[in-house]
C-alpha cells in the first residue's frame, strides 16, 4: 500500500463539466474522506463518520435508481425536485456540510502549523456545522473536538505506509493534502451556490 491520500480518490480527480460535478467520482472521493477519520483514531468521531456514510448512501441510492438522470450532482438534484420526498437532495446537503467542516478544519491546520487539531476542528465547527445542530448534537461534537489526537501523531499517520514502506515526505504530504483540500473546497462552494440559487436546500 501507500500513504493514505495515495490510496483513495482525490477530489482533484473528480471531473467537473458544464453539466456539473460527476456523481460517481464525487461519492468515491467522499468515501475516501470518511476513512480519514480512522486516522484521527477517536471513537468520538464515529458520529461524524456514520453521518457522512449515511448521506453518501442516500445519494448513491438515488444514482443507482436513476443513473441516466443523475450523472452529475446537479442533474440528480434537479431530477429529484418534482418528488414529494427528496431524500438524496437532503442527503447531499448534509454531506456537503460535513465535507465543508472537515475541509475547513484541515485547511486551518495546514495554515497554522503550530496549532493543535482540536483548535483547528473547533474553529471549523463554529463556522460550518454548529448553526445547524441542536444542543445535544453540539455536545457530541464538543466531545469529539476535545478527543482530537496531537497534530504530530495525525500527520505521521497520514504520511505513513500501512505496509511498512517509506513514509511520504512532509513536503509531498503538504502538497497532496493542499491539492486535495483545494479541490474539495471548490466543489463544496460550487454546490452550495447551486443549492442557494435553486432554493434546493429549503426545509433542510
Amino acid at each position: 500500500m501507500a500513504p493514505y491520500l495515495e490510496t483513495v480518490k482525490s477530489f482533484a480527480d473528480v471531473p467537473i463539466t458544464d453539466a456539473g460535478v460527476d456523481t460517481v467520482a464525487f461519492l468515491e472521493a467522499a468515501q475516501g474522506l470518511v476513512g480519514l477519520f480512522d486516522l484521527l483514531g477517536s471513537a468520538a468521531f464515529s458520529v461524524v463518520q456514520s453521518d457522512l456514510r449515511g448521506n453518501i448512501a442516500k445519494v448513491r441510492a438515488r444514482y443507482d435508481a436513476a443513473p441516466a438522470q443523475s450523472a452529475t450532482l446537479e442533474q440528480l438534484v434537479e431530477n429529484e425536485k418534482t418528488e414529494k420526498k427528496r431524500t438524496a437532495t437532503e442527503g447531499l446537503v448534509w454531506l456537503l456540510r460535513g465535507l465543508s467542516f472537515t475541509c475547513k478544519a484541515l485547511q486551518n491546520s495546514q495554515a497554522n502549523k503550530s496549532e493543535e487539531l482540536a483548535a483547528a476542528f473547533t474553529k471549523s465547527y463554529e463556522g460550518t456545522l454548529k448553526k445547524f445542530h441542536n444542543f445535544v448534537v453540539k455536545g457530541i461534537f464538543s466531545v469529539a473536538m476535545k478527543a482530537c489526537p496531537y497534530r504530530a501523531d495525525f500527520y505521521t499517520k497520514l504520511a505513513a505506509d500501512p505496509d511498512g514502506g517509506a513514509p511520504a515526505s512532509q513536503e509531498k504530504l503538504n502538497e497532496e493534502l493542499d491539492k486535495w483540500l483545494a479541490a474539495l473546497a471548490t466543489i463544496v462552494a460550487r454546490m452550495e451556490d447551486f443549492y442557494e440559487k435553486g432554493g434546493h436546500a429549503k426545509g433542510f
